[in-house]
């Protein structure tokens, strides 16, 4: 994840050059993709999303979860695709229980169409694997805490949570 600060924007103009700097870091070590996203005001920063990815425009982007924080989400499904680079939206999906949530994903990635994938995380945990494993619009999903033991953000991820998630999974999955 690309970002110096918690939250969705940036301190001021020395934030930014450290933050072109690591994104183009990362596109001379030749990863795959790199997770960004900004936010102001209830809508995408779209110029400092411009600023940090013109610097490695052959990056892929995760459009990370600042996403949950547009007042418009359809308005920023919009303007995620004027990013050539961005291929997904890491998004809880809304507020609601996981069929809800699955709807509303599904719109989305209708709205988003076959560029760019809509990546549900946060919160996840086998029940939502469950729902999640159902909706015919998801292919993928990012679990942080169901994959730890104890399931706390600060823990090790082990291999056997992450083992138990899959099985919830379509073989495919």
């Amino acid at each position: 994840m690309v970002r110096e600060s918690d939250g969705f924007g940036i301190t001021g103009q020395a934030e930014l050059i450290a933050l072109q700097r690591v994104f183009a870091d990362l596109a001379d070590l030749g990863v795959h993709g790199a997770v960004v996203g900004f936010a102001r005001d209830g809508a995408l920063d779209l110029d400092l999303m411009a600023s940090v990815l013109s610097v490695a425009p052959g990056l892929r982007v995760t459009l990370h979860r600042a996403f949950d924080s547009v007042h418009d989400p359809e308005a920023a499904i919009d303007a995620a695709l004027a990013f050539p680079q961005i291929d997904r939206i890491l998004t809880s999906g809304g507020s609601g229980d996981w069929h809800a949530r699955c709807e509303r994903l599904t719109e989305w990635a209708r709205r988003a169409g076959p560029r760019v994938t809509m990546l549900p995380g946060g919160g996840l945990d086998e029940q939502a694997l469950r729902v999640l494993a159902a909706c015919p619009a998801m292919t993928e999903a990012h679990v942080g805490k169901a994959a730890r033991e104890p399931q706390v953000s600060t823990a090790a991820v082990l291999a056997s949570r992450v083992r138990a998630l899959k099985q919830l999974l379509p073989a495919s999955g």
